[in-house]
């Protein structure tokens, strides 16, 4: 099959959705996918590129955070995006999948009834939903530009663009059904999770860790942003009584916060807990050394702060640390319900302080059932959560919905 591809995700495209979903497992299928999108800084510059077998039309960017720089960013993507009418009228695609972009998808919408295509949308985050809960937490930096902002995108996406789409995909089981309450048909909607690619994941890898201090510890691994957004402090008190409870206990958060004030937060945090030897903080690395803390480990945790909208959204790390055989402990978050009840890979329970340290203290005391739990999370993954398996399930769904289309040569 032959897509257009026009999608939010900048040039080189680096989320696995992206990545390694369509880049690598439905190109190795045989698929040709060209596609649209903008560059991911300024010194790419305005060019045509080969990606992934295809050809990117690849928009400049601007990089300045003025209002008229984000203004020039926007426009030069939006020309960009007019190429579409030319290339669908070459009448060599069989559908345009648009990801998380709203003018391009009223576009490519008027572009598919010209040119008699089919048109998909992807829905990896509900960004109106998002913009209005920034203002409704006084987070915004310009609230009424962004409120209206969200209240515009949230009508064209609920009203035109989904409505008007031949398919949608979205993120998890949860965001179809946010969205069927629009009136969007259920049969209408598929989800499809994040994933892992297999052969990236290490199973041994040096441990990046001093040996003397790591066999005196029971050690416990968050990987991710230590944004003040994630709530993190929630995991530091949690842990707090994970040391009262398990001599040696340690918490590794691998990763970094984008301002320095957030983490140096949760490091005083830490002091004013008096846990402060028992937390360490890595700092930003690179993927190979970060997922060698997770291998190291005796529980990874994905503490999943609930706002409404973030229960729709699929969590990558929870898949990376089951695909590294380590047992989990997560909080009811309901694609993290999902995946810990159908897989039996750790522990899920209620985003409470008290039963978050429970389980970790649980999995710590209980090597044996910890092991069995790391064992049981990648077996799950590999039969329902690798990128492999994902494409050939969007490969079917594909075929379904284009089954009356005729393969262009």
């Amino acid at each position: 099959m032959k897509i257009l591809f026009i999608t939010e995700d900048k040039f080189p495209p680096y989320r696995p959705d992206v990545a390694v979903l369509f880049v690598e497992e439905l190109v190795a299928r045989g698929y040709q996918i060209d596609w649209l999108l903008q560059a991911q800084d300024a010194q790419i510059g305005a060019r045509t590129m080969a990606l992934g077998g295809g050809t990117a039309w690849i928009a400049r960017m601007d990089e300045g955070e003025s209002r008229m720089a984000k203004f020039r960013k926007n426009v030069y993507d939006i020309a960009n995006d007019f190429k579409m009418f030319k290339l669908a009228r070459t009448g060599k695609y069989d559908f345009i999948q648009v990801k998380d972009k709203f003018v391009a998808a009223l576009m490519a919408l008027l572009a598919a009834k010209i040119y008699r295509l089919k048109i998909f949308y992807w829905l990896s985050f509900p960004i109106p939903e998002a913009m209005l809960y920034r203002v409704h937490e006084g987070i915004s930096r310009y609230p009424l530009v962004v409120y209206l902002r969200g209240r515009i995108l949230k009508f064209l996406l609920y009203r035109v663009i989904m409505p008007n789409a031949d398919h949608v995909f979205v993120q998890s089981d949860r965001m179809k059904d946010d969205v069927a309450e629009w009136g969007i048909a259920k049969d209408k909607l598929t989800p499809v999770p994040m994933g892992v690619a297999l052969s990236r994941v290490p199973y041994t890898i040096e441990d990046p860790i001093n040996s003397s201090s790591r066999e005196s510890s029971k050690m416990v691994v968050y990987l991710g942003a230590l944004n003040r957004v994630r709530r993190i402090d929630f995991l530091i008190r949690a842990f707090g009584e994970v040391v009262s409870r398990v001599a040696g206990a340690k918490l590794y958060l691998v990763g970094a916060a984008t301002e320095p004030i957030e983490e140096n937060e949760l490091k005083e945090l830490a002091i004013e807990l008096g846990i402060k030897d028992s937390i360490i903080f890595t700092g930003f690395l690179p993927m190979a050394e970060a997922w060698a803390y997770v291998r190291q480990a005796d529980v990874a945790v994905s503490p999943f702060y609930p706002t409404p909208i973030l229960r729709s959204t699929s969590p990558t790390k929870l898949v990376e640390y089951m695909a590294m055989g380590k047992p989990v402990v997560v909080n009811d978050h309901p694609d993290q319900k999902k995946v810990i009840t159908e897989s039996g890979g750790g522990i899920c329970v209620p985003y409470d302080e008290h039963a978050f340290a429970t389980a970790i203290v649980e999995l710590l005391n209980d090597p044996e059932q910890a092991r069995i739990m790391g064992t049981r999370g990648r077996l799950y993954i590999e039969q329902h959560r690798s990128y492999t398996v994902l494409a050939t399930q969007l490969e079917q769904r594909y075929r379904e919905l284009c089954q009356n289309v005729q393969t262009p040569a």
